[in-house]
């Protein structure tokens, strides 16, 4: 029963860092092109990449 008067802190705080984690992401714009990605993964972009040698040679 001790080990809850350690984990309920500890996990208050973890809860806590998430929620300012969160809060700084949507700051951040990171939440902004929602589908941007999904059909960025789509496409064949091969021009973008230049292809390299891999032979080595």
């Amino acid at each position: 029963m001790e080990i809850l008067s350690f984990l309920i802190p500890v996990s208050l705080f973890l809860g806590f860092l998430g929620l300012i984690g969160f809060f700084w992401a949507i700051r951040g714009h990171q939440f902004e092109d929602l589908e941007g990605d999904g059909h960025r993964i789509l496409r064949k972009d091969y021009d973008d990449h230049p292809k390299t040698d891999r032979t080595g040679g």
